[in-house]
């Protein structure tokens, strides 16, 4: 199986690098394949709405890390996407990502109707955020990150089999038990 690790933060050791590592290290003692890649070491030109690559399913841009990270996608069995919450949803880069590569995770019918790209690949969410449990649900903090996640992936035709969703992070690091899930959700795929 060849699994996509994506670190949707710009921090390279913070809490959602721990949280993927776990995952990776459990992966790889299965077997797996793993690709892994931080959205910080990415260089990607923002969209500009031209909704060209809609029609030419290319994206009219100078070639940059968007069409890389593409073919990574394309390539997986499964993605495993960690994000901080920034402002209740995910970091700006990453978004920028998904903007850029909407032709190759979508396509769309005649009218207009979204077609899956990707169905029959699955994807595993991570999410932290430094506000506590359970106000980082209740505030729509992590939970707001995970639902726009979920919202490109459901579209992109990926099944969620699991999220997790760490609150508190400005008092604690992540917890033992949170990284023991990390390993534990990887047994799923």
């Amino acid at each position: 199986m060849n699994i996509l690790i994506l670190n949707g933060s710009p921090r390279r050791n913070g809490n959602i690098a721990r949280m993927l590592k776990a995952m990776r290290e459990e992966a790889e003692s299965r077997g797996m394949k793993v690709t892994s890649v931080c959205v910080a070491d990415l260089r990607i030109m923002p969209c500009t709405g031209c909704m060209v690559c809609r029609k030419k399913l290319a994206c009219v841009l100078p070639d940059d890390d968007a069409q890389r990270m593409l073919e990574l996608i394309q390539g997986c069995d499964a993605w495993v996407i960690g994000a901080p919450c920034y402002w209740g949803n995910m970091p700006g880069q990453l978004k920028v990502m998904f903007d850029r590569i909407v032709y190759g995770m979508m396509g769309e019918s005649p009218r207009g109707i979204p077609i899956p790209l990707h169905k029959g690949k699955r994807a595993i969410l991570v999410s932290t955020c430094t506000t506590p449990f359970p106000f980082n649900i209740l505030f729509n903090q992590t939970r707001g990150v995970i639902k726009a996640l979920k919202e490109i992936l459901k579209w992109s035709g990926f099944k969620v089999i699991s999220t997790i969703e760490v609150g508190g992070t400005k008092q604690h690091a992540v917890s033992d038990k949170a990284l023991k899930r990390c390993r534990k959700v990887i047994r799923k795929l």
